[in-house]
């Protein structure tokens, strides 16, 4: 079962990103997310997460697919992928410190930006795809001595959100989630 989520709330040009002061990705530029709890829908999830961390209750998520990867070992893990959006309008000062980092609206070149190492390496990979295309991806990594060595995204259906959903196709890729 893939237990984490993430989303990527859009305001305008910006996207609301996390400075995480803990692992993983310490240090880096990451959407907000977190932690699926027993018997939580993966959206449900996504949304307490983002009032939780951010204080943000009037977000509109959008599914966009899974994150997966794989590092040294084989081990296998995953989140589901969120789009949020929010008027232009809407006030949300920053910088903010919360206990889980700094938040704080990046532009999108800034993210996207081919000489920007301040954000997860896995970031670039999917972000383009989750703000322009409406259909939903597996956008999976694979990561050899911690570093990003290589990625693919494939189409999938948008019941993955569902556990059952997910649960199906990871079977039918042939992966069985341990952890991360």
């Amino acid at each position: 079962m893939i237990k984490y989520n993430i989303c990527f709330i859009r305001r305008g040009d910006r996207i609301l990103l996390l400075n995480r002061e803990l692992p993983s990705w310490m240090g880096c530029w990451n959407g907000v997310g977190g932690k699926l709890e027993p018997g939580e829908s993966p959206r449900d999830s996504m949304a307490r997460e983002i009032a939780e961390e951010t204080g943000i209750t009037a977000c509109r998520i959008t599914y966009k697919g899974l994150v997966t990867w794989t590092s040294d070992g084989g081990r296998f893990g995953g989140m589901y992928l969120y789009l949020g959006e929010l008027p232009d309008t809407y006030e949300y000062p920053t910088p903010i410190k919360t206990p889980e980092g700094i938040l704080d609206w990046k532009k999108i070149d800034w993210i996207l930006h081919p000489d920007n190492v301040g954000v997860t390496s896995n970031l670039p990979v999917f972000l383009r795809a989750v703000l322009e295309d409406p259909r939903c991806y597996d956008h999976h990594v694979a990561y050899r001595d911690g570093r990003l060595a290589e990625h693919r995204s494939v189409v999938i259906v948008p019941d993955t959100e569902t556990l059952a959903g997910t649960e199906a196709y990871l079977r039918l890729r042939g992966e069985v989630p341990t952890g991360g």
